[in-house]
């Protein structure tokens, strides 16, 4: 009995092994799945880097006149302060005030101590050259801005 039992086990387990190769081996002669696109470029749906460092729209748009004006900066005057805005701001900090890396429009902690270091020495910065744009950087740019 328990040699019939064995056997009837083997051939169990071989028959639904078999059944279970043969159902992957007809999913394998399936119409392979059409290609999918995606909707958009992923540089159509990511956003610009807009960093204000909180500044109000009209703000950030005298500023922008600023950089317009003297550090080569082409785009909109919108209130928006880019890539682009800050590539402008980059160039005004590696010429005075110690910004060594690419002009690159990422505010860093470089672009950060370096516009830090600006507003220490013009428009009443008191804390630590430290690359966080915490509020007393805020406050500072905002003194700048604000006397435009």
């Amino acid at each position: 009995m328990r040699a019939l039992t064995r056997t009837l086990v083997s051939v169990t387990t071989a028959v639904g092994i078999a059944a279970g190769s043969l159902a992957a081996a007809g999913t394998s002669f399936a119409a392979p799945a059409p290609a999918t696109q995606p909707a958009a470029s992923s540089e159509a749906v990511a956003p610009l880097a807009v960093v204000n460092l909180g500044l109000s729209t009209t703000q950030a748009k005298k500023l922008q006149r600023v950089l317009k004006a003297n550090w080569g900066y082409s785009g909109a005057i919108d209130g928006q302060l880019g890539t682009n805005s800050w590539k402008s701001m980059q160039r005004y900090l590696k010429k005075y005030w110690g910004y060594t890396s690419g002009i690159d429009g990422i505010v860093g902690s470089g672009t950060v101590k370096a516009l830090q270091r600006w507003l220490k020495s013009n428009w009443g910065y008191t804390g630590a050259i430290d690359g966080i744009a915490g509020s007393g950087t805020k406050a500072a740019l905002k003194r700048y801005v604000n006397s435009l």
